[in-house]
């Protein structure tokens, strides 16, 4: 195991180390890759409701966490009209929690002081195994499509002109749990380009996409792997002038952000926040933000979630929960 896959074993195995341990489940039930609190008796690869009532949850107050992908604080405000409207919905208190961190956002699920959430892209298949996370909805544009694609960007003056031009430099990435911002980059380095990280070249890691793109463009990174989703939201609130900065490879269409709800969430208020999901109408400030994309649409995790985990497997990693 080279020292980067050491690395993003031994960051995950931090992280849940935190984590509370839950009640075991059954020993009939189905688990795949589920951490052995969840069942899976439908096999749609996420974690089914309790069968006992008494372990249903039935919050006064509904916490709600967006993926830390950017600051916190600028996505609080950004939500504000969904939070109300989530609350108008269920007829509950809705607050948005600002996570700082992949970790302490699949911490605070699997501890049960998360109810809903959006999860990355990279961080969906983790929340599902460890956490209890079932996602259901994803956002998409007007002709029905979605997604992000995964860049790879220099400097708009850099010599570098592929990713092959990156052996002997360093490269950033975000965190091991991002799937543009390490998994895929990582998996597409080594099967396309024959490059592997420590051997080949320097990895070293921003903690969020717009730490990587600002310091690709303040001469930090020379080169760096980011969702270009991020890219285009921090070009259009005028944070970076993308002209300062350069493609070198785009990847296919990934899932974006995942929606979804704790797994032991009573089933009500599940329909409730799913419908608050299907019914919002967005915002002028939330239509500016995620530009394109004006609503919420139905996902399935094991349809979805296939190409992640694939890259995932190309990568060695396991969703190892302890």
């Amino acid at each position: 195991m080279n020292l980067l896959k050491k690395f993003a074993v031994s960051t995950a195995a931090v992280a849940f180390s935190m984590m509370g341990s839950s009640a075991f489940a059954a020993d009939d039930c189905h688990r795949g890759t589920l951490d052995a609190a969840y069942c899976d008796r439908n096999l749609d690869l996420t974690a089914d409701l309790p069968l006992d009532e008494k372990d249903w949850v039935d919050p006064s107050t509904l916490i709600f966490a967006y993926t830390p992908v950017e600051d916190p604080a600028v996505y609080a405000s950004i939500w504000d009209g969904f939070v109300a409207h989530m609350s108008k919905v269920t007829g509950k208190k809705v607050v948005f929690f600002p996570v700082q961190s992949n970790a302490a956002q699949l911490e605070a699920m699997r501890s049960g002081r998360l109810h809903v959430a959006g999860f990355n892209t990279g961080s969906n298949p983790i929340a599902v195994s460890c956490a209890g996370f079932v996602p259901f909805g994803m956002m998409a544009y007007d002709d029905g499509s979605f997604g992000y694609e995964m860049e790879i960007i220099v400097a708009a003056d850099s010599p570098i002109q592929s990713p092959a031009d990156i052996k002997g430099r360093t490269m950033a990435f975000t965190s091991p749990t991002s799937n543009s911002g390490f998994k895929a980059p990582s998996a597409i380095l080594k099967g396309e380009f024959g490059l592997v990280a420590e051997t080949d070249f320097k990895p070293v890691f921003s903690g969020k996409h717009d730490n990587s793109i600002l310091g690709v463009i303040n001469g930090d990174y020379e080169i760096a792997a980011i969702a270009n989703s991020v890219l285009f939201r921090m070009a259009r609130r005028g944070v970076i002038d993308q002209s300062k900065v350069r493609t070198v490879y785009k990847s296919q269409t990934f899932p974006t952000t995942g929606y979804g709800h704790a797994h032991n969430l009573h089933p009500e208020v599940v329909a409730k926040v799913k419908n608050a999901f299907w019914t919002y109408q967005w915002d002028e400030n939330f239509k500016k933000e995620f530009k394109r994309a004006d609503r919420f649409v139905d996902i399935r995790h094991a349809t979805h979630w296939d190409v992640i985990r694939k890259i995932d497997s190309a990568n060695g990693v396991n969703y190892d929960c302890k």
